[in-house]
């Protein structure tokens, strides 16, 4: 099905939502609530001034729905007018989703005096041809408004979409907010030069003339004229005058032909003077968000030790797809024009898990192939490195040291160096024969080297380093005590507030266990509606409500993938088991990978949200999406109040966020997986954009908030977080290892990890209340680890 990208344009001014009206078009027609589908509500008539036979009246609690079935004769953009009353004092907000894309977050239902008054919110919102699911759901406890009946009209072909300046492609011009009065996060200040110019990556489901309307303000008397070009070509250069202010926004609009599936609009400044303030990008005419099919089975052939021939079966799209993302586990490894395809560059004897996701030319990602294992052979005889020269050290440090070696050769050449301890566990891979080494506080070393050539052979170990200690220093995670064992994917821990025992989450059995301080585990429910995406999802972080007491308050919050998506859930929890379940957030989509995940609970009594872009990266700059997100939320789902957007987002730009977590001055942390360079450490702050997919790592794109600190992805691929005495313990799991970063207020001060390669694969971990610990997890059973039963320890930080 073709959902158009949302149509209409919603401002919230002086506290009244308006909308963007719809063409002119034939008499509205009338659907009734009382002959919708109704859940959570009855019908009842015991108001007058109703339509129809009566109304729908919703029970009071958050998730309750109305859903109308409306027809349209074409694709085009529909007004809906929703008829509603609300005798109580308070707003009773709700969410409009059209065919299950959310077009209206919170919107608004004040209160209309009384129960037999009716008023009347009308928005506008993108349908397809033929049968379309109009949803009000309640999102706060007191629940939806009395419905009396939704009218809708249909404007054929009416479709527009929006794309925001401040997240197209800008060379010489900057981000800001400083003038009121621009939609979406901000502006695109122009720099005052010929040639800066703001690109926008365009969608077109059908090719032909679509009007392009440029929304700006020009605060000066003088003309900023701009050349407007499609996919390379000019087609205007128009005139921008003066607007009267900074503060004053008008319309211009130019017809172009646009491609079906992806185009380019560029706005080209011409004199000296740059561009005006450019706000957005209109484009009238229906846009292509139908995603692929999913791409068949696929299989493996001439396997050689380092490629091998990948064939699928095609995925179709409603206009073509243009390649195939090939991924191994989360990291992109290939991208293919078409089936079959050969994957070369691969390291011998391993065993990689493929799958492929098909995108189209606008952008849009397929849900996930099957995953296929395939592993290389080992690699043919040939010359191994010779050992690499023996390890000078320089400038130990408590945490760290410089190891400078005498470089190896090889016949095919050199592709790694590693370093280990005099135990053997892997500190370190580098390209270069210099190395800044990450080492445990207090702690006698030799290091030695072995070299790694491009067939995977490794060299003989080089002499072992003379022997040095690193400095003591506090914070530093002692040996740890077995809690428990025999876990399945444990996801998350969450802590009861009085501290007497903890929740623990299995990710792929959706169980849940309470685990008590000296290790006594109890399963206390399953959550219902999960399912695996045989990948990163499942039933993932939980919470329990920062007044839990397990009589007056009993809410425990989930999230998890259903069948629709990824969702938040809270079911009631009296200490000893689970009951009742009620979905508080849907409309997040999942995919086999990059699901995010973790919630918790902020220092201001809200929950925050990790969200996963679902392996469709354009996602993640889209504040209309709630993937690739940072949300914070109430209780009940809607947007906490002084979100920097008026919606549930909180900060937005990321791939696949992780772990959550404050310091001691209620400042935010967050680790985040990166693709195939960099992983993340972030500090967010509210409306900031963490720069993804334009960014991996640290970048200079204005408009982008870089990490406070990078690792390679082999070295961390990171999970769960927690802070004790402002220093973060981050969970690692391809790096297998407990990261410690010590902060320094906003930066980050010195980073070294413990447990290298020991616990293998680390996931989740938790603060212990009251104390300087931590419990944290492995997840060894998962489908990326060495199948070991996985173990819950813990670790006292001195």
């Amino acid at each position: 099905m073709n959902l158009r990208a949302v149509a209409c344009a919603l401002a919230l001014a002086g506290g009244t939502l308006t909308a963007v009206a719809a063409p002119a078009a034939a008499a509205p027609t009338r659907y009734e609530a009382e002959n919708a589908t109704i859940v959570q509500g009855a019908v009842e008539s015991n108001h007058t001034g109703y339509s129809g036979t009566g109304f729908v009246n919703g029970d009071n609690v958050a998730g309750p729905y109305v859903e109308w079935t409306v027809n349209a004769a074409t694709a085009g953009t529909a007004t809906l007018s929703l008829r509603y009353a609300n005798g109580t004092t308070g707003n009773r907000p709700a969410d409009i989703t059209v065919n299950g894309t959310l077009v209206a977050d919170d919107r608004v239902f004040n209160p209309t005096a009384n129960w037999d008054t009716w008023a009347t919110s009308t928005l506008t919102a993108p349908v397809v041809a033929g049968a379309n699911k109009i949803r009000a759901t309640a999102v706060s406890a007191g629940g939806n408004p009395n419905w009396d009946y939704l009218d809708a009209e249909v404007a054929p072909g009416g479709d527009f979409t929006d794309y925001q300046a401040e997240d197209a492609t800008i060379s010489q011009g900057i981000v800001d907010t400083k003038h009121a009065g621009y939609t979406g996060s901000g502006f695109v200040d122009y720099t005052n030069v010929a040639g800066s110019y703001v690109e926008f990556a365009v969608s077109a489901a059908t090719t032909g003339q679509q009007a392009l309307t440029f929304r700006f303000a020009n605060g000066t008397t003088t003309d900023r004229p701009m050349t407007i070009a499609v996919n390379g070509t000019a087609v205007s250069t128009t005139s921008f005058p003066g607007t009267g202010a900074w503060t004053t926004w008008q319309e211009i609009t130019v017809n172009a032909a646009l491609t079906a599936g992806g185009n380019t609009v560029r706005a080209t400044a011409t004199t000296a003077n740059g561009g005006p303030n450019l706000d957005r990008l209109r484009v009238t005419g229906p846009g292509d968000t139908e995603k692929p099919t999913s791409p068949g089975q696929p299989s493996c052939s001439q396997i050689t030790h380092n490629s091998l021939r990948l064939d699928w079966g095609p995925s179709t799209d409603n206009i073509g797809v243009v390649a195939y993302d090939i991924f191994h586990q989360g990291t992109q490894i290939a991208t293919a024009p078409a089936p079959p395809y050969t994957l070369t560059g691969l390291n011998s004897d391993f065993n990689y898990q493929i799958s492929v996701f098909a995108r189209d030319a606008s952008g849009n990602v397929s849900l996930s192939s099957p995953e296929v294992s395939c592993r290389t052979l080992p690699a043919p005889p040939d010359n191994p490195p010779t050992a690499p020269g023996k390890p000078a050290i320089s400038g130990v440090q408590p945490t760290q040291a410089t190891a400078t070696w005498a470089a190896s050769t090889d016949d095919n050449g050199v592709s790694a160096y590693l370093i280990y301890d005099q135990n053997n566990v892997l500190l370190h891979t580098v390209a270069t024969t210099t190395a800044t080494v990450p080492l445990e506080c207090n702690k006698t070393y030799q290091l030695h080297v072995v070299a790694r050539d491009t067939a995977s052979q490794l060299s003989p170990s080089s002499p072992a380093s003379d022997s040095f200690t690193t400095g003591s220093c506090g914070t530093v995670p002692q040996a740890p005590s077995t809690i428990a064992g025999g876990w399945d994917v444990p996801w998350d821990i969450s802590w009861a507030p009085d501290g007497t025992y903890a929740l623990v989450t299995e990710r792929d059995t959706f169980k849940v266990f309470k685990v008590t301080p000296s290790g006594t585990k109890t399963q206390v429910g399953t959550v219902p509606n999960v399912q695996t995406t045989d990948g990163e999802g499942g039933l993932m972080g939980l919470d329990f409500s920062p007044t839990w007491n397990g009589t007056t308050d009993q809410e425990v919050f989930f999230m998890h993938t259903a069948s629709e998506g990824n969702r938040v859930a809270k079911m009631n929890f009296n200490g000893t088991a689970l009951s009742g379940y009620a979905s508080i957030l849907q409309g997040i989509n999942k995919n086999r990978y990059h699901n995010g995940g973790r919630i918790r609970f902020g220092p201001d009594g809200y929950l925050y949200v990790t969200t996963g872009d679902a392996q469709q990266s354009s996602n993640a700059p889209n504040l209309n999406s709630l993937n690739g997100k940072i949300l914070r939320i109430t209780k009940t789902g809607a947007a906490a109040p002084g979100n920097p957007f008026g919606t549930r987002v909180y900060s937005y730009g990321h791939r696949n966020p992780q772990g959550i977590a404050w310091d001691s001055a209620g400042r935010l942390w967050e680790s985040e997986l990166g693709n195939s360079s960099r992983d993340e450490l972030n500090l967010i702050q509210p409306g900031k954009n963490y720069g993804w997919p334009t960014c991996e790592g640290t970048c200079s794109v204005s408009g982008m908030t870089n990490p406070k600190y990078t690792w390679s992805v082999s070295e961390a691929s990171p999970s769960g977080i927690a802070i004790v005495n402002n220093t973060i313990f981050m969970a690692a799991l391809r790096g297998q290892r407990l990261w410690r970063i010590v902060l320094n207020g906003e930066n980050v001060s010195t980073v070294n990890s413990y447990f290298n390669s020991t616990y293998g694969r680390l996931r989740a971990v938790e603060k212990v209340p009251n104390a300087s610990a931590i419990w944290f997890g492995s997840t060894n059973s998962d489908n990326n680890g060495s199948g070991a039963a996985d173990v819950i320890r813990r670790s006292n930080i001195q």
